[in-house]
């Protein structure tokens, strides 16, 4: 569940390597047949069912999300 914010493949990747401090190499390339163009929610019903509304934003979310991996290099324990 996100801020209702859409993000381009290119946002993402940038977000990341800025999070993590590391370059990303990705190429560039026409859309996959089956790919969507655009994919994004409206989290008004969480907002109104949960009383929950996210935060933060694309590279706050990076940088937890790089935190986490960093402290969890193999995932989630099998405990």
């Amino acid at each position: 569940l996100g801020t209702g914010t859409g993000y381009s493949v290119l946002q993402m990747v940038q977000a990341m390597e800025k999070a993590s401090g590391r370059e990303i190499k990705y190429k560039v390339t026409a859309r996959r047949e089956g790919d969507v163009a655009s994919c994004y929610a409206d989290p008004a019903l969480a907002e109104r069912e949960l009383g929950w509304k996210a935060a933060f934003g694309l590279d706050k979310m990076c940088e937890d999300l790089w935190r986490w991996q960093l402290q969890n290099p193999t995932g989630f324990s099998k405990n």
